[in-house]
């Protein structure tokens, strides 16, 4: 069994910072793929940040500048740094991993809330 377990969201004001984590555990013999994926109010999940297991980067526009995505293989974790947040940038943000040749699975979610 597998687990990806988040942490690190909250409420910040605008122009603040977080960190998110995720780590995952349980029966892994690989990890490919590690991310993030964040989900607003009445819209569709859509993907933030990525980086494979060789360091490959791709983030969404809207993120671009202000969010850094990086993974420690060592602790199978993930980190997404956030700088400069904005009010839209509220959503919950969840961990998503593809772990042992092609199983996908989701974090629970954390909830990220930009606002004064």
């Amino acid at each position: 069994q597998v687990q990806l377990v988040e942490s690190g969201g909250g409420l910040v004001q605008p122009g603040g910072s977080l960190r998110l984590s995720c780590a995952a555990s349980g029966s892994i013999f690989s990890i490919n793929h590690m991310g993030w994926y964040r989900q607003a109010p009445g819209k569709q999940r859509e993907l933030v940040a990525r980086v494979t297991s060789g360091g490959t980067t791709n983030y969404a526009d809207s993120v671009k500048g202000r969010f850094t995505i990086s993974r420690d293989n060592a602790k199978n974790t993930v980190y997404l740094q956030m700088n400069s947040l904005k009010p839209e940038d509220t959503a919950v943000y969840y961990c998503n991993a593809i772990i042992n040749f092609g199983y996908q699975y989701w974090g629970q979610g954390t909830q990220v809330t930009v606002s004064s």
